[in-house]
Formats: structure tokens, C-alpha cells, sequence
């Protein structure tokens, strides 16, 4: 387990008090087969759900931890939703006290504050956990404030597997950016939860934990199985996520390179350098995906989609660019893809002693704690 160097921050771990929390909420006493942890699902209003699949999917969560679905789909659709998973989860509207235009964190900050347990995992709606997963993850957040665990995409259909050549080189240089999280519930709301108007709320969610002083660990063997989108939905994703990398400069920068060295081997005449270049990305990847084991949930032959993946992305990150000069990326305006650690440090030491949530104004969701007095 990789553990960030922010956890010897100024604050530390609340920790799993679960005797506490029952005190405080009666409901979150569970029963002795199920796990002391609550999930929450944010779902967007363009989210396509999947229909049966997904209710089988939470009718088997359901047996095992609390699970909150923060649904923000159209009434008739929420409708639907009520009628599928009645009994089986807490089925609620995004809280209408919040403010925020990223509906996914809206969902989520819904979702914490309604928690009844101090560990919840937050996933997106085509990630899979099984039980060895939630359990993992559960014993994590004993030790650490956040966890950040590996997505692999099962089944492999030919556009997901061009999407996991990426992933490959995101685990072999320093971690994948997965569509889930876990974060303890008492830290959450002591940091004031996160900002709901930025465009990449992961990241975000993980930066804001380091700038509080929290500490957060990324399993490299911790893989948690993902559904594959459809390929249309994936390609309209793929500037997206370029634009995304606004945030992570080292990142656009490297890949704004792609394409001017692919022009200047070529102009010079030497395109073995490109051959050279596509076996050093392939070796790469294969290193990312030789890393804890994770040869068992990517095969092989996933490697051989670096390079192709490392094309796409410097195509993409020009045409994120030009977007962001002409003012935002489609469906958003200029606000940021994640603020920078130092950005959110600087917001944390300006806010009043007795704030309780930043992003709550009023509303239907009860009250957070404060971690500082929860009893001991």
C-alpha cells in the first residue's frame, strides 16, 4: 500500500469510533454479517444506470453494507428508480440546500452527510465491488483518511481496451484515477466536504483530504472491477478527460508533446524513433501492469494499447486546449477542472472556526458533526 506523504499533516485520522456514532444515530448499529460501512452511489442526471443489472448489483450490496442512492435523474426516471429498489436502499434526491454545478458532487456531499458510519466508500454507478473489496477498503480507513483503489474494466470490449493501455501508464507513473473513493465520514464534514463547481470531483476529493492535513493511501493491489461504457459514451469522454489534465500541468504537458515529437521524427526522416518511442511506452505499460499483481485483472495483450492511447491523449489534450482558450470545455464554463493543494490549504485556514459543511447553506440534510465533538 502507498501511503501519501500528507498523512503527518496537522491533522490526524479521526478514527472508526462506531460506539460513538451509535450514540448518535441509533440506526447506525448494524448487524453482526453485515459490514459497518456505508456506500453511496451519486447519480447524475445523464447517468444511463443500466436498469436490471444495477438493481441486481445493489440488491447484493444491500446484504452487506448500507447503501445511499443520491439520484438526480428526471422525475419519471427517479420514479422508476423508487419503484426498483424500494427496500433495498436509501433512495433520495440530491439535498436542494446545496449549491454546486457538478452534480456527482452534489450526490456525494448528499450522500456522506446522510451516512450512518464513519467508513463510506463513494462510487460512480458502473463500478463492481465485491465483498473482499468492501472489506479491504473498510480495514484501510482504520488507518488512513482517504482511499484511492485500482479500477480494471471486465469485460474487455476493443474500446475499453484501448482506454486501458492508459491506465497501464497511469499505474506504472504514480496511480490510475479510479471512479471510486472512500474517505471517512468524520473528516469529510470537518474539512467542509469539497467543492461541487470544479469538473473533476475525484480529484478534488483527494486533494482537499491532503490540504486538511488528512491522510490517504492508494493500493496499488486493491482492484475493484468496473464496467466498460459504451463506445459512443467513451468517445465523447475522451477531450473531456484531456481537459481534465488542466489540473495536473506535468501531465498536459507531456502529453501536448506527443504530437510536435511524432512531427519532428517524421520531418527528419527517422521514424525509428518512433518505432524506439512506441516499444518504450509498450515497456512502460507492461511495468504498470506487472505492479501488485495486477497481471491478473489485465491481460496481456493490454499493454500493446499504450501507445495508441498515448497518441489519442496528445491529439486530445490539443483540442482541450483550444477549448479552454475559447473559454470552457462544451456543457461547462471556465471553472476549474481541481484546485491546486496549495489553492485549497490557503481556503481551509480562512474558514471561521464554527463552520460546519462550506457548501450547506440550509437544508433537508441533517446536520453534520463536527469530528471534534464526537464523543470519545
Amino acid at each position: 500500500m502507498a501511503f501519501d506523504p500528507s498523512q503527518s499533516g496537522r491533522h490526524r485520522p479521526a478514527g472508526g469510533n462506531q460506539e460513538a456514532l451509535a450514540r448518535l444515530d441509533p440506526g447506525a448499529a448494524s448487524a453482526p454479517d453485515r459490514l459497518p460501512l456505508a456506500y453511496v452511489l451519486p447519480l447524475r442526471p445523464d447517468d444511463d444506470t443500466g436498469g436490471t443489472e444495477l438493481t441486481g448489483y445493489l440488491r447484493e450490496l444491500s446484504r452487506w453494507v448500507d447503501v445511499i442512492v443520491v439520484d438526480g435523474s428526471p422525475p419519471e426516471l427517479f420514479a422508476r428508480h423508487a419503484a426498483a429498489w424500494r427496500g433495498l436502499v436509501r433512495h433520495v434526491p440530491p439535498d436542494p440546500a446545496l449549491r454546486g454545478r457538478n452534480p456527482t458532487a452534489l450526490g456525494v456531499l448528499t450522500g456522506v452527510a446522510l451516512a450512518r458510519h464513519e467508513h463510506v466508500v463513494v462510487a460512480d454507478h458502473d463500478v463492481r465491488y465485491d465483498l473482499a473489496g468492501l472489506r479491504a477498503v473498510h480495514g484501510l480507513l482504520d488507518r488512513v483518511d482517504l482511499v484511492r483503489p485500482q479500477n480494471h474494466v471486465d469485460p474487455l470490449p476493443w474500446h475499453a481496451w484501448w482506454d486501458t493501455g492508459g491506465t497501464l501508464l497511469h499505474r506504472a507513473l504514480g496511480g490510475d484515477s479510479p471512479g471510486t473513493l472512500a474517505v471517512r465520514r468524520s473528516t469529510f464534514l470537518a474539512m467542509g466536504g469539497y467543492d461541487p463547481d470544479v469538473l473533476a470531483e475525484n480529484l478534488e476529493l483527494v486533494r482537499t483530504v491532503r490540504a486538511y492535513g488528512g491522510a490517504t493511501a492508494t493500493p496499488a493491489w486493491l482492484y475493484v472491477r468496473r464496467l466498460p461504457p459504451t463506445a459512443a459514451r467513451l468517445q465523447r469522454q475522451r477531450v473531456r478527460r484531456a481537459y481534465d489534465e488542466l489540473a495536473r500541468p506535468g501531465w498536459l504537458l507531456a502529453a501536448l508533446a506527443v504530437l510536435p515529437a511524432a512531427a519532428a521524427a517524421l520531418a527528419a526522416r527517422k521514424p525509428g524513433l518512433l518505432l524506439r518511442a512506441g516499444v518504450a511506452t509498450v515497456a512502460v505499460a507492461e511495468l504498470g501492469r506487472r505492479r501488485a499483481g495486477a497481471a491478473r485483472v489485465f491481460p496481456a495483450h493490454t499493454s500493446l494499447a499504450a501507445p495508441l492511447w498515448l497518441l489519442e491523449r496528445g491529439v486530445c489534450a490539443w483540442l482541450a486546449v483550444g477549448r479552454r482558450v475559447r473559454g470552457g470545455r462544451p456543457g461547462a464554463d471556465a471553472r476549474p477542472a481541481a484546485h491546486s493543494t496549495r489553492a485549497l490549504r490557503r481556503r481551509l485556514a480562512e474558514r471561521r472556526p464554527d463552520d460546519l459543511v462550506l457548501w450547506v447553506e440550509t437544508g433537508a440534510a441533517p446536520a453534520p458533526v463536527r469530528a471534534d465533538r464526537l464523543p470519545r
